[in-house]
């Protein structure tokens, strides 16, 4: 076996947990989320809704934001284990989202970005 960076946990959906880091998420929701969501409590929404206290809860749940249909009627609960398919391919995840975002291809960059929305986004 050969050493280095290529340590590629299964795909799978489970065993998410603790596997990002939250600092590297921070920097992938710059440069590819903030110029649609916040995520402080209290926020404003963009084109994409406020995202504070969205973990855990229904989709299509944050107040005074226009979701899709798909999205109201989707039934997903946010945490990890449905949050790193979205993130991969939101409109083959929810069909019919009015998400435009190609997605994250890299897991490794999915799962920085849900740590960093786990302890950004979750209400007091």
């Amino acid at each position: 076996k050969k050493g280095g960076k290529g340590k590629k946990g299964g795909k799978g959906k489970k065993g998410g947990k603790g596997k990002g880091n939250e600092k590297k998420g921070a920097k992938v929701f710059k440069t590819k989320c903030s110029q649609c969501h916040t995520v402080e409590a209290g926020g404003a929404h963009k084109q994409g809704p406020n995202l504070y206290g969205f973990f855990g809860r229904q989709s299509g749940q944050a107040e005074g934001y226009s979701f899709s249909t798909a999205n109201k009627k989707s039934g997903v609960m946010w945490s990890e284990e449905t949050l790193s398919p979205y993130l991969e391919n939101p409109k083959k995840y929810m069909k019919g989202t009015k998400m435009v975002f190609a997605g994250i291809k890299k897991e490794k960059e999915r799962n920085d970005l849900i740590a960093y929305l786990k302890a950004s986004c979750v209400s007091a």
